[in-house]
């Protein structure tokens, strides 16, 4: 099936959650085992924390969906007054559909969505193999590393940006 990339709305938030339980879970259990990844996704990616997102300024919160079910997610926001940082806080590929272009096409409506920005910026867990490999081919450079990339996680990330035209 084709997906589509569209807004995030309040009906979608249990798919979201399940999504993110998903990949959590695929990309994460090797690394800090299930029950802490389990932990981890009852804590941040529960209804009503994704509820949060939807109405928060200067964000941009959207699902890849074919029409029955979602197979990603991203959320970004702008950081700085001036509108020229924006963070990608997710981006998430459902494990059954990646290598579709899903995760492509949400990154791309993400720099749509901020035409005055003029760096993107994410953290990933440096173990994530995967992902780093996806946002280097998409122009992200390491400037930095975290040793707490979640509220009180204790897990340590990279921080990977990318300069915009903005």
């Amino acid at each position: 099936m084709r997906f589509f990339v569209r807004s995030a709305g309040k009906r979608d938030l249990n798919a979201i959650s399940a999504l993110l339980c998903a990949a959590w879970h695929d990309t994460y259990d090797g690394i800090y085992g299930p029950q802490k990844v389990a932990e981890i996704t009852a804590s941040w990616h529960s209804v009503p924390a994704l509820q949060t997102r939807l109405t928060r300024p200067e964000s941009e919160f959207i699902v890849a969906d074919d029409g029955s079910r979602l197979g990603g997610m991203a959320f970004a926001a702008s950081s700085d007054r001036e509108k020229k940082l924006v963070l990608l806080h997710q981006l998430y590929v459902h494990p059954n559909c990646q290598g579709q272009g899903i995760g492509t096409a949400l990154l791309e409506e993400i720099l749509d969505a901020f035409p005055d920005a003029t760096r993107l910026r994410l953290e990933v867990e440096a173990a994530n193999a995967k992902a780093i490999a996806f946002y280097q081919a998409k122009g992200f450079v390491k400037v930095a590393e975290t040793a707490d990339c979640g509220p009180g996680s204790g897990m340590p990330a990279a921080v990977y940006e990318r300069p915009l035209g903005g």
